[in-house]
């Protein structure tokens, strides 16, 4: 822009260069300027440059010059008489000066085109100059933008990390707590043998008592180890399609070793009839069953087996009851107080859902609603033995809204619904009453999932999806509490 704007003023400057000079010279080129005498008795010289004719009708009357409104030179010029200038010696040199003045004033109005392109072209470029200027903010504000996203999520991803962070410093502690259980056992090992060689080396009840409290710790670190927050599920695997599009399935987590019987229930009301197939085989390859009635008809689908007995909700009560298998006998009835019920608080899939009985590593739970919290979800910690509620929790999340749900390790896991695409996206800790909203999907194969319980022995999601039963693999981040062992 400087080379443009440097032509106009150039073009300024000359213009009132030009306009002075004629303003100045035109009257002595045509003679016109005059000298008289003044008045005074000093005789002194008075000249004049303006135009002073003796009679006005035989001279020139020349005016200054002026520029108009768009900068060009104007020079106004009275000639006299024609007839007076026909004769006058001077009426030559005019012609010749007005030619001058003509040829001048063409090279101004060249002077003048050539400006006004010129100023196009500065305005032209201005214009263009605002507009690159403009690209360039947005650029800028883009770059910005783009880099605050960036910053956001790495901040984020810190955030995430940052409670790594006591987590691996844990195991690091409990990396040397292994190689010392490593070294007292080889230890021990070293003192077996040697008694082995010698009977009565060494005190026999210092040993026991030695190798059972490296047994208790190490039962210990291994308890720690087994629980953890879910980090993912797998894909899901079929077992059997059976029954109704609604029901419940499901094994004894405290069973002895050997036992692996699976108990089967179908619907979700109106029935007290309890399969028992003997092995995960039979139940995947056959239809032998022993069938088991409960004396009341069940509601929902959020029975659990647990050490031997079934504890389910009574249908069109807030009861909870818990029936022995083995002696087919009712060991005890409890009410659950403000519990809805009768499809008050059901899951989102309805069916009489109210009341959903889980376990995990920490025991037995029983998650509602109740209208003292507005409709959201309560967990409550249950004897498994009295049904007496040992702990509650309120949380904010709305029961109608939740798919299904399942506790691990204390957490109570809370899926968005219960058809189509579905993940589990909330999560509430019960041991820091804290929550946090996750994205762990799982992949809903049969489009209506009726239940959905963990199973803490098989480290397994059971659940029954629109007749099939079906299995989920889960994996758990294990976190080590830093108490000491």
């Amino acid at each position: 822009m400087s080379v443009p704007l440097l032509k106009i003023g150039v073009v300024l400057s000359t213009m009132a260069m030009i306009t002075n000079w004629m303003s100045q010279t035109l009257p002595s080129l045509v003679g016109l300027n005059t000298t008289r005498l003044s008045a005074a008795s000093g005789g002194t010289l008075d000249r004049s440059t303006g135009v002073l004719p003796a009679n006005p009708e035989e001279s020139w009357q020349v005016y200054s010059s002026a520029q108009d409104s768009e900068g060009r030179c104007i020079c106004t010029v009275v000639a006299p008489q024609q007839t007076m200038c026909s004769r006058d010696a001077r009426t030559k040199q005019l012609r010749q000066l007005l030619e001058k003045v003509q040829n001048m004033s063409q090279s101004i109005e060249v002077l003048d085109r050539r400006t006004q392109r010129d100023l196009q072209y500065v305005e032209k470029m201005e214009t263009q100059m605002k507009g690159l200027e403009s690209k360039f903010r947005q650029v800028e504000e883009s770059h910005k933008q783009h880099l605050a996203r960036q910053f956001k999520a790495i901040k984020a991803k810190m955030d995430d990390l940052r409670p790594l962070i006591p987590v691996l410093e844990e195991y690091k502690a409990d990396a040397k707590l292994v190689l010392q259980f490593k070294e007292e056992v080889q230890n021990l090992t070293s003192v077996l043998n040697e008694l082995q060689e010698e009977i009565g080396a060494y005190d026999y009840d210092e040993l026991q008592s030695r190798v059972s409290n490296l047994e208790e710790r190490l039962r210990a670190c291994m308890q720690k180890l087994a629980c953890g927050k879910l980090t993912g599920i797998s894909d899901p695997v079929t077992i059997k399609t059976s029954g109704s599009r609604f029901g419940s399935w499901m094994t004894d987590p405290l069973a002895p070793e050997g036992d692996n019987r699976v108990w089967y229930m179908d619907g979700y009301h109106n029935n007290r009839f309890v399969r028992e197939y003997k092995s995960m085989a039979d139940f995947m390859n056959t239809d032998n069953f022993t069938s088991h009635r409960l004396p009341h008809p069940w509601s929902g689908t959020g029975q659990v087996v647990y050490n031997g007995s079934i504890y389910f909700n009574k249908f069109q009560s807030h009861i909870i009851i818990r029936f022995d298998l083995r002696t087919e006998a009712i060991l005890k009835t409890r009410s659950l107080d403000y519990a809805g019920y009768n499809n008050m608080y059901h899951y989102a899939w309805g069916g009489h859902s109210d009341i959903d009985l889980m376990v995990d590593e920490n025991g037995l739970w029983a998650v509602y609603a109740t209208n003292q919290n507005a409709g959201n979800i309560v967990i409550s910690k249950l004897d498994p033995t009295s049904l007496q509620v040992l702990q509650t929790w309120n949380t904010s999340y709305p029961k109608r809204s939740a798919g299904e749900a399942f506790i691990i390790c204390g957490t109570l896991y809370v899926t968005n619904g219960y058809s189509g695409g579905t993940k589990v996206h909330y999560a509430y800790q019960t041991n820091a009453s804290t929550y946090e909203y996750i994205d762990i999907p799982f992949q809903n194969k049969y489009s209506h999932i009726s239940m959905l319980d963990y199973n803490p022995k098989d480290r397994a999601l059971y659940a029954w999806n629109n007749g099939h039963q079906i299995l989920y693999n889960v994996t758990l981040f294990h976190v080590i509490r830093s108490d000491e062992l």
